[in-house]
């Protein structure tokens, strides 16, 4: 194998096309397709051991790899994911998979949970495979936030929203926090949380930040222009203000400015932990994930995920539907029913607000 990434541009038409059928006539039978099979269905006439040549070759840049030293070729995950990008030729949804999503979202209920269990079950039944739909996560006002250590590089976030709504979400948390941290980062959300959703709590640290940035600027400046200190990284997350070698000639009121920086950069560098705490809260996982087996399935290998996100009236993306199975998935057709299917949900759910 290759130390360097192959591409369709490397390869002649004879190479494209074996590389092609087979990894068709892998994913349509699920065996390793041979030499002979393709002297059948390629294009122009070359003998088996031509082809076997150039299935040698494949298999050399890691695309191509063979059970058995008698059989035929499967692709790797590496030629899946070439064809899956290159060659890939998806029609248009047959009309029966259509008939089928349409009906079991036809449905009136206005309960977002339920429709998103329907649309979970029509991926199923009509891909035969495992569903995964990710629910729109909820935006409206904070009531509380409460953040809780599940482990080193693991920590839920519990929100109670202004309308009743309790939702948690799994996420990791910056490098170095502690406990202790996570309840001082929850006790300042929650004092500037009321009537503010998360998107406007970001908002409203982001001000506070800049007006503590525009504080330190300008106590600093007299000192800089003076000589007395220099910036390090200005700007940076590691900035730092350094006192120079006649540090011990500064005034009273110099150092007083140097305190009150000191304090200032301290209040900075924890509202830059908050406000990380909340990007990180808005992209964590939502708990509210529908899935046919169990999440360990995405950590084997030989599976696939077939996922596409759907979005609100605002064009906004705020969840995503997909199948996960084999990666012996007929990505022709799965791909225009998971497209249909996102498309769908995000109307319905647009509809209703």
């Amino acid at each position: 194998m290759t130390d360097q990434t192959p591409s369709l541009d490397d390869m002649n038409a004879r190479s494209r096309e074996v590389f092609r059928r087979v990894v068709e006539g892998y994913l349509e039978t699920g065996s390793p397709v041979g030499s002979r099979t393709l002297t059948r269905t390629l294009s122009e006439q070359v003998s088996a051991a031509t082809i076997r040549n150039v299935m040698q070759d494949l298999e050399y840049l890691g695309l191509l790899d063979s059970p058995h030293i008698s059989a035929g070729r499967i692709p790797t995950q590496q030629g899946l994911r070439m064809f899956v990008d290159g060659l890939l030729e998806v029609g248009d949804l047959d009309g029966t998979d259509r008939a089928a999503i349409d009906q079991t979202m036809g449905g009136n209920s206005d309960d977002v949970t339920t429709l998103l269990d329907r649309v979970g079950s029509a991926l199923s039944g009509v891909t035969q495979g495992a569903s995964l739909v990710l629910a729109p996560k909820h935006e409206a006002a904070i009531k509380h936030i409460e953040f809780v250590s599940l482990a080193a590089d693991r920590a839920l976030v519990v929100l109670v929203f202004a309308d009743g709504h309790v939702e948690n979400r799994v996420f990791t948390p910056p490098p170095g926090q502690t406990p202790s941290s996570m309840r001082e980062a929850a006790n300042f959300i929650n004092s500037l949380a009321e009537g503010r959703t998360l998107t406007e709590l970001g908002h409203a640290i982001s001000r506070e930040m800049k007006t503590r940035r525009q504080e330190i600027d300008s106590i600093a400046r007299e000192l800089v222009e003076s000589g007395a200190a220099i910036w390090e990284n200005k700007g940076e997350s590691t900035e730092r203000l350094i006192v120079r070698g006649r540090g011990n000639l500064l005034s009273d009121d110099d150092q007083s400015d140097l305190a009150r920086i000191r304090t200032l950069f301290d209040d900075l560098e924890r509202k830059r932990d908050i406000a990380e705490f909340l990007d990180l809260t808005e992209a964590g996982e939502g708990v509210r994930i529908f899935i046919g087996s169990e999440n360990k399935l995405f950590s084997l290998s030989g599976s696939s995920l077939v996922v596409s996100p759907y979005m609100n009236a605002d064009r906004k993306i705020v969840g995503a539907v997909g199948v996960i199975g084999p990666t012996r998935l007929n990505y022709g057709r799965i791909v225009p029913i998971v497209d249909y299917t996102a498309q769908l949900v995000g109307k319905l759910i647009s509809d209703r607000g």
